[in-house]
């Protein structure tokens, strides 16, 4: 080899880096998130809920709505899992690949419960109404949120959330490659970008740094540094800080909100042992012998998270009172019975759209 062969870098290979060992465990733990986010929609809560009942479900499920109303913290539970999986499925990936990689995972079954939700909110006899054309439209991209559309779906808050997580960890780590140290560093930054924003008072800064979320995405983060280099001080700094400022969060949003559609009935202390259980949960099936659950089934239980938690809420306004008024089902029944239908329609969305559509969507953006 001559010097000038030499001082030539090698190309960078195209092939993707092995996948890391399936976590199995973590996949259920997305299902349960789910489910105790479902629970929140269906009987935790009034606003349309109510108008699907035909009464509050307060006062249909009196022993379960106080439970219930608590459900709404599976979400900071999904940012927890989302920190650690992110940052697991980001390592060694370039930009692009990571950009397709999250496309092809979230569009194929998004576009099509927006496109479901509203042919279904526009037949006559549901008495709940459909966006305009422009604002499905614009529904279509995932950006109806900072353009101010009104949303097709509910739960797309969190998609948004999650969006601007993607889009710090990309640029920050990813864009020179992710590192122990690089990722330590931006965990660090975030965490005092988050907290300077919410001093301030800023609302951009805000937007962008996420100061009520970004201690869950944090805490995932360092979760997965334990997870991928043992035990470490600052690894586990990293969590207890994102812990720590998250129960501060979740308390301030979520105990006796100022909005009327949550029952005022939370305390501190059960959100506070509720988000501190989402941490323990994540360890727990992540750094001890449960990463190495064999059950397969639980496989397919992380496959229908996504596209359930999609679907659920809007579809179970339409669901309930169709089962509950004109199908005479008891209320009880109808709580069972119409989750374990939107789990049945998150299989057929995950085997018939987003299974043909995730590999053309990453081709497609990969080239």
């Amino acid at each position: 080899m001559t010097a000038v062969e030499a001082a030539i870098p090698a190309p960078r290979s195209a092939t993707p880096p092995p996948a890391p060992a399936r976590l199995r465990a973590l996949d259920g733990l997305r299902l349960i998130a789910a489910l105790g986010v479902c629970a929140y929609h269906y009987a935790g809560r009034g606003g349309d809920i109510t108008r699907a009942w035909g009464t509050s479900p307060h006062t249909l499920f009196p022993a379960l709505s106080g439970p219930f109303s608590y459900g709404c913290l599976g979400v900071q539970l999904f940012f927890v899992i989302s920190g650690f999986v992110i940052c697991m499925s980001g390592w060694g990936r370039t930009v692009r690949a990571f950009a397709a990689s999250r496309a092809a995972r979230l569009f194929p079954a998004y576009w099509a419960a927006v496109l479901l939700i509203t042919a279904v909110f526009a037949l006559p006899w549901v008495r709940f109404h459909p966006v305009s054309p422009s604002d499905l439209l614009t529904n279509l991209t995932m950006l109806q949120m900072p353009v101010g559309a009104p949303r097709v779906l509910g739960v797309d808050w969190t998609l948004w959330a999650e969006a601007r997580f993607y889009l710090l960890f990309a640029l920050c780590v990813l864009w020179r490659g992710a590192t122990r140290r690089r990722v330590l560093l931006f965990c660090v930054l975030w965490t005092a970008g988050a907290l300077f924003a919410d001093a301030a008072h800023n609302a951009l800064l805000q937007q962008v740094l996420m100061p009520d979320y970004a201690p869950f995405f944090v805490g995932g983060i360092g979760l997965y540094l334990v997870h991928r280099y043992g035990h470490d001080a600052s690894a586990w700094s990293v969590v207890a800080v994102g812990w720590l400022l998250g129960q501060h969060y979740a308390v301030k949003e979520l105990v006796a909100p100022a909005h009327v559609a949550a029952f005022h009935h939370r305390t501190q202390l059960t959100v506070i042992a509720l988000v501190t259980l989402a941490f323990v949960a994540v360890a727990v099936v992540t750094l001890t012998p449960a990463a190495r659950t064999p059950w397969p089934w639980l496989t397919t239980a992380g496959a229908l998270t996504y596209p359930f938690y999609l679907v659920h809420e809007h579809l179970g306004w339409v669901a309930i009172p169709a089962l509950h008024h004109d199908l005479r089902l008891p209320a009880a029944a109808v709580l069972v019975v119409t989750p374990a239908a939107m789990l049945v329609l998150a299989w057929l969305l995950h085997r018939f759209v987003e299974r043909p559509l995730a590999s053309r969507v990453r081709r497609a953006l990969t080239g």
